[in-house]
């Protein structure tokens, strides 16, 4: 089994920061809210969208897939009571000249094997498209 660890600590009324490892994270925390960083919700399409790309580096090797860039693009939408997540999408936007059976063939193994996406899969809708850039 894997585990992570992540700190976070209170800044002030207006902030926080996260620590793992050598990295640290800017953390929305203020109840106005503030554009220079990413509040609660934003950090987790964030990881999701993570979750997908590092999908994508882990699975291309081993499908001989070739590609030059990955974006993944997401939305969610937040009930307000109780607070939660209700839905996710997104879209999975590569640029590669692969056919589309193995663009499909790339998205399977990205849902498949996604640590974060599996996850949120279990408790919210999750679902999305994966398309060519261009």
């Amino acid at each position: 089994m894997l585990e992570y660890r992540v700190a976070a600590r209170r800044i002030d009324a207006h902030g926080s920061v996260a620590t793992t490892k050598q990295a640290e994270v800017v953390l929305d925390t203020d109840v106005a809210g503030r554009v220079d960083a990413f509040n609660p919700a934003e950090l987790f399409l964030a990881s999701i969208a993570a979750c997908m790309i590092k999908g994508v580096e882990r699975v291309t090797p081993m499908l001989h897939f070739q590609l030059r860039g990955v974006e993944v693009t997401l939305h969610g939408v937040r009930q307000d009571s109780p607070p939660k997540m209700i839905s996710v999408t997104y879209e999975l936007v590569v640029d590669t000249d692969e056919d589309d059976r193995r663009l499909e063939l790339l998205h399977t193994n990205v849902r498949k094997y996604g640590t974060i996406s599996n996850t949120v899969a279990e408790v919210t809708h999750l679902e999305g498209v994966i398309r060519r850039k261009g």
